[in-house]
């Protein structure tokens, strides 16, 4: 190797990229799992730990199987440190084993971490045969398990579940049939469609079952189930015999009385008199009410009441109506319906409205208030004579307000002397109206982290405010002072999520505090009420290491054959890669290029041939820009490009040519770790190297100067010497002797790389 050669190969020494660049590990693996092929979805198969060698976000890791349409999920990832991830390996969903179809599966696993390279470990899970289906005592004994239960149990009431906690793929069958009991296809016995006979003494009832899994195991067993009587009272009335005098004019659908009859699931029925149809019994409650306008008559009622589960268990009573007559009238109010619309903050006891009634002696001495309706309204609204009144606040933020649409309905009932056939009802309905009592209050710890290089439009975070009043966190939100670049980010105005709306540099700016303004809307009829606060949000940038574009090669040496003048001669494509943010990459000439001869279409470099070109070298830089936003980074190409005329002879040589090949260059991609060194250390190898390519530029200069040719290589105004040793055979032919005077061209052999002189009219050459 000459000077040139070991100086080229110190430069690309000192200014290489850094190498050592270290890989994932997968400590865990290869291994062995067992699993049962009774396993259930979502079981975790295996853990692996991923080791990374620098601090980073979540390695990628990721599946695949030789086996194909393998049950397990993708990867999922869990951090345990800054450099250690756990991956989990889990039973897909829906997914049932079988180890006599499938015993092994043989998984793939790849694990990457940012910036390092991908590792790939096996893991072998053994399918083992599952557990044979055993049926547990007493119920696989020869007597059977025991269960008993009262005859009075609901109708279709689970009694007894063949397994407490059944497997997937079991199926139950009864074996005998003569039994009023039901057997359900998850193993659970049930009691008979319509219940026991309560009156019967002790039932025992024998049920023979057998389980069978998917495989075709099976087990069998037996339950005996005993009925005992009922210890329940029966139905019965406490006054089978009752009276009951109304006075006449009783409008339809009034409540005459109720009976009442004590036991459990009491039903009633009205079982005379037939015809004519006067009353008629709530099924459920007893009150007995009239048909029709009532006068002056008499009734007997015959009253049963039973048992709903057991209907046998009943009993009667008998209800002596009279209606008397009566020329009372009953009073009249005004206003007949009271519609009111009250704020939330009433005082409990203001009185709402106040009713002017009178009978029809025109007097209102006699007269009787009474507030009915639901309880919820009933405890909130009073009767004070004939003022309604607030009996409690009237909160429109509740949710039991607001379940009944923020409005009370309730019945004032007048009557006279306390007589319920000469009253008035008064429908009332009460509107709560909202008020807006709080303010917005802030989230506690507002703190956002973006990575700088955060694209636009990207959600950043959201800021959640509350409001206690009704409809509760009713919000808008607002950025004080707006977006720009002093502040570039955005916040929605319903949901507040802030956004990036901008250009983000963490060099420039690291944290960023916005001020938020929430907003209520929708708590108080007058929307000059609205009430609004200002929050506190801190938004810090992450930064993102830089990444230089990557070129492959970095210096190259060509050999182009100058064209037509005019023409247009593609030399070579460079070949980059951006960073992993994606970003286009742009090519600009700057260095070598000053006669303009050179172009940049994209990353494709191009020749203009001009007249009279002559055989020289040109050392071109073109300088690759990559990254988004202002993260914009680059990196330096070299190109050594070699022109010959098209024209230019090639002297005789007195020995055979051989012609070699030329092969394809093979270029073999690793990366690897790279050592970030200390700043002081950069700066003292800095300083040593300028040192060393200072002595070595003056040794270069005084061998060239000794050396010096017109058509030798020498790059004096570029950083980057580079040059090419290339080996050959020594050219074995002496040069024909001629007279320097009768040359008119000079040029340089490609083969021997020396320079000569020749007379393009005769063809006479010699060496230089």
């Amino acid at each position: 190797m000459g000077m040139h050669g070991h100086l080229t190969f110190l430069l690309l020494s000192l200014f290489g990229p850094g190498t050592f660049v270290r890989a994932t590990a997968l400590p865990d693996l290869p291994r062995v799992v067992a699993l049962s092929e009774d396993a259930m979805s979502g079981t975790r198969v295996a853990e692996v730990t991923v080791s990374c060698s620098n601090s980073s976000s979540s390695p990628n890791v990721t599946l695949d199987s030789i086996e194909p349409n393998h049950p397990f999920n993708s990867i999922a990832i869990s951090s345990v440190d800054a450099t250690t991830f756990r991956a989990e390996v889990t039973l897909r969903a829906g997914v049932e084993l079988d180890a006599h179809q499938v015993n092994q599966y043989t998984l793939i696993l790849r694990a990457a971490c940012p910036g390092e390279d991908e590792v790939e470990e096996r893991l072998f899970v053994w399918v083992t045969a599952g557990h044979v289906l055993r049926c547990d005592s007493p119920f696989a004994s020869a007597e059977g398990d025991v269960v008993q239960v009262l005859a009075d149990v609901a109708p279709r009431t689970p009694l007894y579940a063949v397994l407490p906690q059944p497997l997937g793929g079991l199926t139950f069958r009864l074996r005998n049939h003569n039994t009023p009991l039901t057997l359900t296809r998850r193993g659970l016995v049930l009691a008979p469609d319509n219940g026991f006979d309560p009156y019967k003494d002790t039932q025992t009832f024998r049920l023979e079952i057998e389980v069978r899994d998917r495989r075709g195991h099976n087990c069998s067993g037996a339950v005996k189930v005993e009925v005992l009587p009922s210890h329940r009272p029966h139905i019965t009335f406490p006054e089978p015999h009752r009276a009951v005098t109304v006075t006449g004019g009783i409008g339809p659908w009034e409540v005459v009385t109720q009976v009442h009859a004590r036991g459990d699931n009491v039903r009633y029925a009205l079982l005379a008199p037939v015809a004519p149809v006067l009353f008629t019994i709530d099924e459920v409650t007893g009150e007995i009410r009239s048909t029709r306008r009532l006068e002056m008559t008499r009734a007997h009622l015959l009253i049963r009441a039973y048992n709903a589960l057991c209907p046998k268990d009943q009993a009667t009573a008998t209800v002596n109506v009279t209606v008397q007559g009566t020329d009372r009238q009953a009073p009249r109010c005004v206003p007949a319906i009271i519609v009111s619309q009250v704020a939330e903050t009433v005082s409990p006891g203001s009185t709402l409205v106040t009713l002017r009634c009178t009978d029809s002696t025109g007097t209102d001495g006699c007269l009787h208030y009474a507030l009915e309706g639901p309880p919820f309204s009933r405890s909130h609204l009073c009767m004070e004579g004939p003022q309604l009144k607030v009996n409690a606040t009237l909160d429109y933020d509740s949710q039991a307000v607001a379940a009944l649409g923020f409005q009370f309905t309730a019945t004032i009932v007048v009557t006279v002397g306390g007589q319920p056939l000469q009253s008035t009802r008064v429908p009332v309905l009460v509107t709560v109206t909202p008020v807006n009592e709080f303010r917005p209050a802030c989230p506690n710890g507002a703190t956002f982290t973006v990575p700088e290089t955060a694209a636009f439009g990207s959600v950043v975070g959201r800021v959640a405010g509350t409001d206690n009043d009704y409809p509760l966190d009713s919000l808008e939100y607002s950025l004080e002072g707006g977006s720009g670049p002093a502040q570039p980010f955005s916040i929605d105005r319903h949901t507040g999520e802030i956004r990036v709306a901008g250009s983000l540099d963490s060099q420039r700016q690291k944290n960023y505090r916005l001020v938020v303004r929430l907003t209520d809307t929708h708590n108080d009829l007058d929307l000059r009420k609205r009430q609004s606060r200002l929050c506190d949000v801190s938004v810090r940038l992450q930064a993102v290491p830089d990444q230089l574009p990557l070129c492959i090669p970095e210096v190259q040496e060509l050999r182009i054959t100058a064209g037509s003048p005019g023409s247009r001669q593609p030399v070579t494509r460079l070949v980059c890669y951006s960073s992993p943010d994606g970003a286009a990459l742009t090519y600009t000439i700057v260095g070598g290029n000053e006669d303009g001869r050179f172009r940049l279409e994209g990353n494709t470099l191009v020749y203009l041939p001009r007249d009279r070109a002559k055989p020289q070298p040109f050392v071109l830089l073109v300088e690759v820009w990559g990254g988004s936003g202002a993260r914009h980074r680059s990196t330096l190409v070299a190109l050594v490009v070699h022109v010959t005329p098209r024209s230019t002879p090639v002297p005789p040589s007195t020995t055979t040519q051989h012609t070699t090949l030329r092969k394809e260059p093979l270029v073999v991609l690793q990366t690897e770790a790279v050592w970030l060194p200390p700043a002081w250390f950069v700066a003292v190898l800095t300083i040593s190297g300028a040192l060393l390519l200072a002595t070595l530029g003056c040794m270069a200069r005084n061998l060239l100067c000794r050396n010096w040719a017109p058509g030798k290589l020498f790059l004096a105004k570029s950083s980057w010497d580079v040059v090419e040793h290339s080996g050959g055979k020594k050219e074995q032919g002496h040069p024909r002797a001629s007279s320097p005077r009768q040359c008119d061209g000079r040029a340089q052999d490609p083969r021997a790389g020396r320079d000569y002189v020749f007379n393009s009219v005769s063809g006479a050459w010699h060496w230089i």
